[in-house]
């Protein structure tokens, strides 16, 4: 009978210093939060200083996104710009806010401008589709 108390007053004391540093039992701690990264950079040409993507390709505004919230670039329109896509779980960070678009997907916009990309361009650094007739323009941080 003593052994088995001693048994048991050995298996106490070893389970509750366990608990105590935290192993065992219990709810594992909640996951970090995962840091946002802001979805483009700015990078200096000679012409001034641009908003590329991730991948160094120029971005671009379209001077009929006035209200902040909507992309007017829809349907065939997306066949030549490219929204500038964000996931589900995206959240706005810095100057960058995160726009629903009427297909249900989700898009980068800066300053409130939704940011598109050119098929026109073709290598980092290209800036095909700047065409100022059309009221397209390359974002710049100024925008």
């Amino acid at each position: 009978m003593f052994r088995f108390h001693v048994a048991a007053a050995v298996l106490a004391l070893s389970t509750a210093s366990a608990l105590a540093n935290g192993h065992g039992g219990g709810d594992p701690p909640p996951p970090k939060p995962e840091a946002t990264v802001a979805p483009a950079k700015v990078v200096l040409t000679k012409q001034g200083p641009k908003l590329v993507d991730l991948k160094g390709m120029t971005l671009y505004i379209y001077e009929r996104d006035t209200t902040g919230k909507t992309s007017t670039c829809n349907g065939k329109c997306t066949e030549s710009w490219l929204p500038l896509p964000a996931t589900a779980e995206a959240r706005a960070v810095g100057d960058f806010t995160v726009i629903n678009r009427d297909d249900g997907s989700k898009m980068w916009a800066y300053r409130y401008r939704p940011l598109y990309t050119s098929p026109a361009d073709k290598a980092p650094g290209d800036a095909n589709g700047n065409a100022t007739t059309l009221q397209w323009r390359i974002a710049r941080p100024e925008n």
